[in-house]
């Protein structure tokens, strides 16, 4: 759990349906004026049905998409165009499944970007709903933590 200055009211692991918890990673922090959403979305479109987020609180959802939404966020776009993680299909979902839905993504920082750019592939994002997207100060990355072959990625709200 990150560590922050504000605690969490409760922490969720999953979605209670074994078919999608056997798929993916969900975990669901609420806290008292919004809800935290942190997961890793297999990819290739495995058809895994839409959540249903509820309506009384805004949603943050944050984690590994499994999906470079624009050629900006990959290096060698044309080269990667029908690379699992990069097909029109799944860009195409992720419009369709979170960002024509109300959610944004999070300050589409140059940093980040660059770093897809030059290296690989963002595929690591925090969506956040309409209504506090302009309570978004900053993102930013976490370059020296290593692990794994993401780069952790922060968020910095004005609630």
């Amino acid at each position: 759990m990150p560590q922050g200055k504000i605690k969490p009211l409760s922490v969720r692991y999953g979605l209670g349906i074994s078919d999608h918890d056997s798929e993916g990673r969900l975990l669901t922090a609420e806290f008292e004026s919004f809800y935290l959403l942190s997961g890793y979305v297999p990819n290739s479109g495995d058809g895994l049905k839409r959540l249903e987020l509820e309506k009384s609180k805004p949603v943050i959802l944050t984690g590994d998409l499994n999906c470079a939404h624009q050629e900006i966020d990959i290096h060698d776009p044309a080269g990667n165009r029908r690379s699992a993680g990069f097909t029109d299909e799944e860009r195409q979902s992720l419009e369709k499944n979170f960002l024509s839905k109300g959610l944004w993504i999070a300050l589409e920082n140059n940093t980040l970007v660059l770093l897809a750019i030059l290296t690989g592939w963002r595929l690591d994002y925090f969506l956040v709903s309409e209504s506090i997207a302009d309570k978004v100060h900053d993102s930013y990355i976490l370059p020296d933590i290593g692990g794994s072959d993401h780069c952790p990625i922060g968020l910095v709200l004005k609630l």
